[in-house]
Parts: C-alpha cells; sequence; structure tokens
C-alpha cells in the first residue's frame, strides 16, 4: 500500500485490475485504492508475471502492506501488445470528457466493446467517492505537522510579467486554440529550472536529513470541484517543452477532477507550485507539504505603475513567494532562487 501524504496512515484496496498469472509491465495498473485523495491507481514498479494477490478487495490495510508478489524474469521476452479493444465512437468522446481511462474498463457489450454506459459507470465511483471531511482533516494534519515540524522562512519578490505576456500572446497566435499555452504553465518550467541555481529547494526529507533529488517533479496544486485539494506531480517539469508541459498539465488537472490520478503522481512531488490567482489574491504564502522542503506560490497579475529606464509606466506585475525549510536553505539561497525565477521569466523564448 502505498504512502500517498504526509499524514496517509491506511488505504482501501478497492479492485485488482491483474490476476495471478498476467505479465505485467513498469507503470501499468495493477489495483485501484481508496484514499482520503479519492481513487487512486496503483502502478506496477517492476515488469515480470504476477506471483500472487495478497490482499482481498474490499480490505483496508496500513501503509506498507505488500498487496502482491510480482516474480520478475530475467531475459523474459518482452510482452506482447494488447490486442485493439472496441470503442463505440460515443463511449470514446464520453471518457474524453469525464477524463475516464479506457484501458481501465470493461466493455459489455456482447462483443466486449465499450459503451458509453460502460464509461458513466466508471466515471460514477471516482466522483462519489471523496469524503470532503475527511480530506479536510488530512489536509489539517499534515499542514498542522508541518508548522511544528518545520522551520518556515517566506520571501516575496515582485515580477515584471510584460515580456512573458507579449511572447506569450505572440506564441499562441500560431497553435490552434487546443495547443495554446497557458501563463501558468510558465511558471512551471521557470521554477522548475531555476531550482538548477538552487538545488537543495529540490528535495524531500528522509529520516533525519533532506535528500537532494536529481529529477524535477513539480507538484501542482489543483481544487477540485466537490472541495478539496490535491497537488500531483508533472514529472520530469525542467526536461519537457511548453507543449508538452501544458498537456500534461491539462492531463493532470482533468484526472483530479474526475478520480483517475496515479499512485506515483501522488507521491513523487520534490516541490509544489500553487496559485490563487483566478480566486483574486496578490499573495499566496503556502506552507510546505512533508516530506518536501519548499513551496512557490503566485498571486493575480495586476497591472500598476512600475519604474522602467527612469520613467513609470503601467506594467502586468506578480508576486512570486518562496516558503522553504530552514533546516535545508535560508534567505540568502531562497533570495537566488526567486531571482532565478524573474531573470527566466524575462527570457520566455528560453524556456522552451
Amino acid at each position: 500500500m502505498p504512502i500517498l501524504g504526509a499524514d496517509m496512515t491506511a488505504g482501501t484496496l478497492i479492485a485488482w485490475r491483474v490476476r495471478p498469472g498476467d505479465a505485467v509491465r513498469r507503470g501499468d495498473i495493477l489495483a485501484e485504492v481508496e484514499t482520503d485523495k479519492g481513487l487512486i491507481d496503483v502502478e506496477a514498479f517492476v515488469s515480470g508475471v504476477v506471483e500472487k494477490l495478497l490482499v482481498g478487495a474490499g480490505a483496508t490495510v496500513p501503509t506498507g502492506t505488500v498487496l502482491a508478489l510480482i516474480r520478475e524474469e530475467a531475459g523474459a521476452p518482452a510482452l506482447a501488445p494488447p490486442a485493439r479493444r472496441k470503442i463505440s465512437p460515443l463511449a470514446r468522446r464520453l471518457a474524453g470528457e469525464l477524463g475516464v481511462d479506457l484501458a481501465t474498463v470493461t466493455g459489455t457489450a456482447a462483443d466486449g466493446a465499450i459503451t458509453s454506459e460502460d464509461v458513466a459507470r466508471a466515471a460514477a465511483p471516482a466522483r462519489g467517492r471523496v469524503d470532503l471531511a475527511r480530506m479536510r482533516q488530512t489536509i489539517g494534519t499534515a499542514m498542522a505537522r508541518s508548522k511544528r515540524e518545520i522551520p518556515h522562512y517566506y520571501l516575496a519578490t515582485t515580477i515584471d510579467l510584460a515580456r512573458a505576456l507579449a511572447w506569450l500572446a505572440e506564441e499562441n497566435s500560431r497553435r490552434p486554440v487546443i495547443e495554446r499555452l497557458l501563463l501558468g504553465v510558465l511558471f512551471i518550467k521557470a521554477v522548475a529550472l531555476a531550482l538548477g541555481e538552487v538545488p537543495e529547494l529540490n528535495a524531500v526529507w528522509k529520516g533525519d536529513r533532506p535528500a537532494r533529488s536529481a529529477a524535477v517533479h513539480v507538484g501542482v496544486a489543483v481544487s477540485l470541484r466537490q472541495g478539496g485539494l490535491v497537488a500531483p506531480a508533472l514529472h520530469d517539469a525542467d526536461r519537457r517543452g511548453l507543449g508538452d508541459l501544458m498537456r500534461g498539465f491539462r492531463d493532470l488537472v482533468q484526472r483530479a477532477r474526475t478520480g483517475g490520478l496515479r499512485s506515483s503522481e501522488l507521491s513523487d512531488p520534490t516541490i509544489t507550485v500553487t496559485s490563487l490567482g483566478d480566486q483574486g489574491v496578490e499573495t499566496v504564502f503556502g506552507i510546505v507539504y512533508p516530506p518536501q522542503v519548499a513551496i512557490v506560490g503566485f498571486g493575480r497579475v495586476v497591472e500598476r505603475p512600475w519604474v522602467v529606464e527612469g520613467r513609470v509606466v503601467p506594467r502586468p506585475l506578480v508576486t512570486a513567494t518562496l516558503s522553504a525549510d530552514h533546516r535545508v536553505s535560508d534567505g540568502h539561497r531562497g533570495g537566488r532562487f526567486l531571482a532565478a525565477l524573474d531573470r527566466l521569466l524575462q527570457q520566455p523564448e528560453r524556456l522552451g
């Protein structure tokens, strides 16, 4: 049972997606687990053959409990790809609207084809299983632990977004509507690249010391429609182009709100980015989410007087903040990170 949050102690196994004897690849979905954050897909972390299922559907077990045994076979031949599934056009369109992974849906038509009713049934549990009160309690417990154990420090800077917004408008004019970029994706990529200059902020606490991560997995705070919050990871954000990040961001938000997140997306973030600009908030100082050591916040873009080359002119400005663990870094290093973030947003064409 994976640990998907700082204060997750147990999870309920809802259903198995595999049986003993099935061949699986790393990344394949093995089971569906219910947690405080809703339904989560548990992935295989090795390739091999399912030897035995150790926990039955409906059982609630502590984190760390072994759920199944997978036999790794050295030199085993590559697994054959699954046969192409029959899916009705309406079912395919509905799955896209509801964020349902068709690979997880069982077809009930006579020939095994997936119908729109199958997709609707698959989406319904994901929508109805989030216990808001339970999620709030879990979030509150994690934040209380964070403030109790982590000596926070807070920094803020104001960034002129005139160049970034002008570049974004020009870039989007060349893209199809469905491929246009949001400003938030520029923020995510700039944060990921700025960590290259201050890598100690890209870390998680393990035991009694921080462990820097070689990979940059940016957790993106997503508010759920029924209330609550999750922050799944955009993996390898520093190495992905803006178009790829935009597609990944849209997909992540959709699956977070319809119940299709993977366990690795909740356990992998090495830093979190949060924004309340769409709520009209100009400044947000986040609370570090354990075991991470930093969180970056962005507020609403506002037009204010700004001095440029000795003249006062109107400029679109955003307040960027850093909340970080003083055991890992200090104000000098945090200031360097925010300076790098500002510099990167002044050169949006280099963000990729």
